[in-house]
């Protein structure tokens, strides 16, 4: 998905790529628990008041994630595949990044808040760099490879940075142009070689400016892109984006969509590197007004697959890097002809949309959701509300 390394999108992106359960909307928003965009799941008394809009959205957005993953070894030999790639790439993680920025506005430094962070981004960023470290050793015949925990690797890079962006989150909603400050901090990163690979920084700079819109939007925005006239608009919108792509395929690269290289590591003037970023980030706000507004209000089939994105999103990484360790898009040359495409972009959607069901969601919970009781003090608060509650009973 980014690179030759990789990311949806607590997002939940997405924390994680589902709306975390410690960020309530506020008074007026519409009901969706938020495991955030990465963080636990929602109880079950909650999960009845979810949103499906949002739902819906996660979901389409990590099947968009999956068939880029597929679509990428294909853009070598077909610039169809390559104009489709691009488009999506556009605004597919701005998309889980802007739900998990939406889900994140009540986050604070409350002690269950932080330990929600803690078990749904930290603990699965841990153990699935780990993992993806430890499978590029095997798959890959590379015995030394490193497994580190400051250069995230392939798809984990999300959960790092959605760990660094909630615990900004009181920041921003103190200075007064949250948005301009980000897409600032964006420009200078994209001009910045040296800051290096720790944690990607270059990524969670970068893509900032789509967590903290996400911090500062509202429910009506989202009304307003549910709009008939906003959904008809949407289509020549999206046709003309996927001229734009076709046209521009042989004439760029399309790392600028990953954010994370500065323009000179790219080979490119410094100048460029703000330009860039301002004008990607125009083409992403205006292809994420047209996905929402083509995302399903209603329950659909698949809404309740999107509890399950970051299962889906970090458990396919093994299959879309394992297709290239094992060669069989090389194998395969049928594989890049037009049937060949439509079979890998059904299979895709496939596979991540059996990894979001909740039996994958039992199986694997203790690695994405673990409750780690064990690992933290006992809140007073609650210890106190414990006990009056137990002094009542025996009154009785």
């Amino acid at each position: 998905m980014f690179h030759a390394r990789v990311p949806l999108p607590e997002a939940q992106t997405p924390d994680r790529l589902q709306a975390p359960p410690d960020s309530r909307p506020p008074h007026g928003a519409p009901k969706s628990p938020s495991p955030a965009e990465t963080s636990g799941p929602p109880a079950p008394k909650a999960a009845a008041q979810r949103d499906p809009f949002f739902d819906n959205a996660k979901y389409l957005a990590i099947v968009l994630v999956a068939m880029g993953h597929a679509w990428q070894p294909l853009t070598g030999d077909s610039r169809a595949a390559e104009a489709l790639y691009m488009t999506v790439y556009t605004f597919h993680m701005p998309a889980f990044i802007v739900i998990s920025g939406y889900f994140s506005r009540s986050f604070d430094m409350r002690a269950d808040r932080l330990k929600r962070l803690v078990t749904g981004v930290a603990v699965p960023y841990v153990l699935f760099e780990v993992a993806y470290s430890l499978f590029k050793r095997w798959a890959d015949d590379d015995p030394t490879h490193p497994v580190s925990l400051l250069d995230p690797w392939y798809l984990t890079w999300f959960l790092a940075a959605l760990f660094v962006w909630r615990l900004t989150t009181p920041l921003w909603k103190l200075v007064r142009w949250p948005v301009a400050l980000s897409l600032a901090i964006a420009v200078l990163a994209s001009v910045s070689p040296d800051i290096g690979d720790d944690l990607d920084l270059q990524r969670v700079l970068q893509f900032l400016p789509f967590f903290v819109l996400g911090l500062v939007l509202k429910p009506e925005h989202f009304q307003l892109v549910r709009r008939r006239e906003v959904r008809l608009l949407a289509v020549p919108v999206f046709g003309l984006a996927l001229l734009l792509a076709y046209w521009a395929g042989p004439r760029m690269t399309s790392a600028w969509f990953y954010h994370r290289d500065s323009a000179q590591e790219l080979g490119a003037p410094a100048w460029t590197g703000g330009v860039m970023t301002l004008a990607l980030f125009g083409c992403s706000i205006v292809l994420m007004a047209c996905f929402f507004a083509w995302v399903p209000r209603r329950h659909m089939w698949f809404t309740a697959l999107g509890a399950g994105t970051l299962y889906g999103y970090l458990l396919h990484g093994f299959l879309a890097k394992g297709s290239r360790f094992w060669g069989w898009y090389e194998d395969y040359e049928w594989l890049h002809r037009p049937l060949g495409e439509i079979f890998v972009t059904l299979v895709a959607a496939t596979v991540i949309t059996l990894l979001c069901t909740k039996p994958v969601q039992r199986v694997f919970r203790f690695a994405m959701e673990p409750k780690m009781e064990w690992a933290f003090k006992r809140d007073a608060a609650q210890l106190a509300r414990e006990r009056s509650k137990s002094g009542s009973t025996n009154g009785r």
